[in-house]
């Protein structure tokens, strides 16, 4: 397939760096691409962001065909654009679309027209420590018909934002309630895919949490209510007496990149690792003893989230003085590092452009 290139003749006003935030500003353009059962994926297009036109009746808006993804290109140090492992990502969201019954996308040729993209605005990027270009491709059934079967057309879509520093005044540990009363996913749901409606289902956790003073949700399986699963937003790390754990991926959590690259990074640099079932006791034992040194959270957006307070059961615990520890600091410094090619890509995860 070939991508045609529309270049708007109206270009967007760019902001200054200090109005960025977090996906609130779009680039100038934005790649579309179409499918149905007659033609299959076709017309890949770079053309001017602008709304789309959806009947009523599109399946997406009915019965949750949806699904995207999430992921960076940097400005680096030398003045060079880097994407950092833009194929997992058009991998996971392959795995996705298996769960949603979506036709699976080319990742070679959704690599390609990412780069494209990238390259159309890369005026975009800004290039201030801390900033990127954040990179949303997603997934929406469009065929306007009412039964509950999967769609027979679909739109593909990368759009892009311009993103602020993630901590406007440094990585400062955040507040998480562990969620006692709703669940998140179960095993054989869609726990492990990208897809909308895990994220609709979460969002009355995040405004009880928010209510409460925590700034997201700590969730525990759906089965037992016991084993620690994942954040709100991003995968969960204890520091365990020296040993780093993280809950497995048993189908019900979101297999994450920044996840599988700091697991990856704690092994280079021989900290101890473990992928495993942790309950929430465990984590309160710890926090008792004396051997709970950090907990943090992992992500595309945050890269490093230190978590400084714990709220469960009405009991609030307060980890590592609510300080970054000193691993999570070695992370946070080595994949930024790596993403703004301040450090040698020992891992091979960048595309330069």
């Amino acid at each position: 397939m070939t991508i045609a290139v529309n270049i708007t003749t109206t270009p967007k006003q760019k902001p200054n760096a200090d109005e960025l935030g977090f996906g609130q500003i779009f680039t100038d353009h934005m790649f579309v691409l179409d499918y149905t059962t007659e033609k299959g994926w076709h017309g890949g297009r770079i053309e001017p962001y602008a709304p789309i036109q959806l009947d009523p009746a599109s399946k997406v808006f009915h019965y949750g065909q949806a699904i995207f993804e999430g992921l960076k290109a940097y400005i680096t140090v030398d003045g060079d654009t880097l994407l950092f492992r833009p194929d997992r990502n058009f991998a996971r969201l392959n795995h996705s679309a298996e769960r949603l019954c979506i036709p699976a996308i080319d990742e070679e040729y959704a690599l390609e027209a990412l780069k494209k993209l990238v390259e159309v605005d890369r005026e975009w990027i800004p290039k201030e420590p801390g900033t990127s270009l954040y990179i949303r491709p997603f997934v929406i059934a469009t065929e306007p018909n009412l039964g509950v079967d999967p769609s027979t057309a679909y739109k593909f879509i990368i759009i892009m934002s311009p993103s602020g520093s993630y901590y406007a005044e440094g990585i400062n540990p955040v507040k998480i309630m562990v969620e006692q009363k709703y669940v998140r996913a179960v095993v054989g749901g869609t726990g492990e895919a990208k897809t909308s409606g895990n994220y609709a289902s979460s969002l009355i956790s995040s405004e009880e949490a928010h209510a409460k003073g925590y700034s997201q949700t700590l969730w525990l399986d759906g089965k037992e209510n016991k084993y620690v699963e994942e954040v709100g937003s991003m995968n969960i790390f204890f520091k365990i007496n020296g040993t780093v754990v993280t809950p497995e991926l048993t189908g019900s959590i979101l297999p994450g990149i920044t996840r599988d690259s700091m697991i990856q990074v704690l092994k280079q640099k021989g900290i101890p690792v473990e992928e495993r079932h942790i309950a929430i006791d465990e984590v309160i034992e710890a926090h008792k003893n004396g051997t709970l040194e950090e907990v943090f959270g992992t992500g595309t957006a945050a890269v490093i989230s230190p978590v400084g307070r714990l709220l469960w059961d009405g009991e609030e615990l307060v980890i590592n003085e609510e300080k970054i520890g000193d691993v999570s600091q070695l992370l946070y410094d080595t994949l930024t590092g790596i993403q703004t090619g301040k450090l040698a890509d020992e891992f091979g995860w960048t595309i330069r452009l």
